[in-house]
């Protein structure tokens, strides 16, 4: 509401370029949108939502001078060739921050439809880390996003999905493969991140699984380079030509490992990997 010095939690677009804010430079955010013009005070939402510079803020986005030179050019670039609609996403929380996760989970304890709207923004969050992709979000009457492209449990709507034009993957020589190691490769933040990690990417890909079926268990083979670069995915036990040609796509995003080491050097090590599509 207004005056409440909150910034709002939600799914927006920059619809204005200010080069002349009395905080530097500054982006504008079509807050309310549709679903605040539901959910919000109806009579004082407030407005006046900016992404803007000089580090302080009474309740927008504040970022520091450098930060928001470089966005705006961004931006104005992305608008400049044609992109009118340029997303932003603006969540509760740092979802890497251990201490925001729990403290979060402590505020939304006893208030289920807090509990309930955090939950949606952070499937939407965990779909684009995965996937690299926005999902399309809509809103329903009552005022709650609706997400297209995200998860089955999620979407109102039956929307027909596009074929898959495949595309080239990144493959390496690898000319130090060893069988046997002192040291595994490490995912960032050890193996309950990497299975985390998997159970997000198979619920983010949900949607890509043929008509008619729910889930399934996908076997995957790759290497993490000594460089700590994982590479050369194989799907070794998949569920058709187009979805295993996506799943390798998203798992090229996996993010670096710590490499194996043998007798105090780095190697490359040949992993295989099962999980979920649910």
């Amino acid at each position: 509401m207004q005056g409440d010095y909150q910034v709002p939690e939600g799914f927006y677009y920059i619809n204005e370029f200010n080069p002349r804010s009395n905080y530097y430079l500054s982006l504008g955010l079509n807050y309310p949108n549709a679903s605040d013009r539901i959910l919000s005070d109806s009579l004082q939402p407030g407005g006046d939502i900016y992404i803007h510079g000089s580090c302080v803020t009474v309740g927008c986005i504040p970022l520091t001078d450098q930060q928001i030179d470089e966005l705006y050019i961004l931006a104005a670039y992305a608008k400049d060739a044609g992109q009118d609609f340029i997303p932003t996403h603006i969540f509760p929380i740092r979802y890497s921050s251990k201490k925001s996760i729990e403290y979060l989970a402590q505020l939304t304890k006893t208030d289920a439809k807090l509990k309930a709207f955090a939950e949606r923004l952070e499937s939407v969050y965990d779909h684009f880390e995965v996937t690299k992709q926005l999902p399309v979000i809509m809103t329903r009457n009552d005022g709650e996003y609706i997400f297209a492209n995200l998860s089955k449990k999620v979407i109102q709507p039956v929307i027909q999905k596009p074929k898959r034009v495949p595309v080239p993957h990144k493959n390496k020589t690898i000319t130090n493969l060893a069988e046997v190691v002192n040291t595994w490769p490490q995912f960032p933040g050890g193996n309950d991140n990497f299975l985390k990690y998997l159970s997000k990417m198979g619920n983010a890909l949900v949607p890509s699984l043929p008509d008619g079926v729910k889930k399934a268990f996908v076997q995957v083979e790759f290497i993490v380079d000594s460089d700590g670069t994982p590479t050369n995915f194989k799907v070794l036990k998949g569920v058709n030509e187009d979805f295993d040609d996506q799943l390798i796509t998203v798992l090229e995003q996996m993010p670096p490992w710590a490499p194996a080491t043998l007798q105090a050097k780095v190697v490359a090590k040949k992993i295989k990997q099962g999980f979920a599509i649910e």
